[in-house]
């Protein structure tokens, strides 16, 4: 399966989905559906394996896809960035991309579909603030909101130094469980902790581990040269 669809999260008129490595023509350490076209794989199979999640999942059009570079940066309707971490979008029939290989997906709809969202969150985005940048920019009420966690590298897996947590305000200690002289990082939790902050309270969560589901997802930390996965939402009235 490479196309996972997220189903009973957004609201009717919003379509989303995911891929896993599993299919696609992509070869040696990128095995499978790598989306990533910067991670060294040969950008014919990229190219064909884009191609795939177009027709699989059934998209308008190929995604918007970022240049994603662990920031804050948001683009939207208006604006551009070479790099960005997220893209807002009101425009029906444009779908948005997030592609992982251990960081956190965030995909984001407005309650009445108008508006829809992806944001990159790795623990740097995190700190610095992708998600309130995203936030910001969709400019609806946070009880507005509806927000998917998608799979990421899970809190028995991501092992961090004490400069991680201490890049993170006190309120999110208890997303940090301590092993050693390093902890154990919870991403999924520091998100849902900002996103709650913020007032949103229509959280949803997938809690797969890239790290230890090597079957199904790409992970960089587990394998340092190795694919991507896509994450998609999109708005289609």
């Amino acid at each position: 399966m490479a196309i996972n669809r997220i189903d009973n999260v957004f609201p009717q008129g919003v379509e989303a989905f995911f891929t896993d490595r599993i299919g696609g023509v992509s070869q040696g350490p990128y095995g499978g559906f790598n989306v990533g076209a910067h991670v060294g794989d040969v950008p014919s199979r990229v190219a064909y394996n884009r191609v795939l999640l177009e027709i699989q999942g059934g998209l308008p059009q190929q995604p918007r896809w970022l240049n994603q570079v662990h920031g804050t940066k948001v683009q939207t309707d208006t604006t551009h960035f070479d790099c960005a971490d997220a893209a807002v979008s009101t425009q029906p029939n444009e779908p948005l991309a997030i592609m992982t290989a251990d960081c956190l997906p965030v995909l984001f709809a407005s309650k009445d579909g108008l508006l829809v969202a992806a944001a990159h969150a790795g623990w740097r985005g995190l700190a610095a603030g992708v998600l309130e940048a995203t936030i910001e920019q969709m400019a609806v009420p946070a009880s507005d909101i509806v927000a998917w966690l998608g799979p990421c590298i899970g809190p028995r897996a991501f092992e961090v130094g004490g400069e991680v947590k201490a890049a993170f305000s006190k309120e999110d200690a208890p997303a940090f469980t301590a092993k050693g002289e390093k902890y154990l990082a919870d991403l999924q939790q520091l998100a849902a902790n900002r996103l709650a902050r913020l007032g949103i309270e229509n959280i949803h969560r997938q809690a797969d581990c890239t790290f230890s589901q090597s079957e199904h997802y790409f992970s960089y930390r587990r394998e340092q040269v190795t694919g991507r996965m896509a994450f998609v939402i999109c708005r289609k009235i």
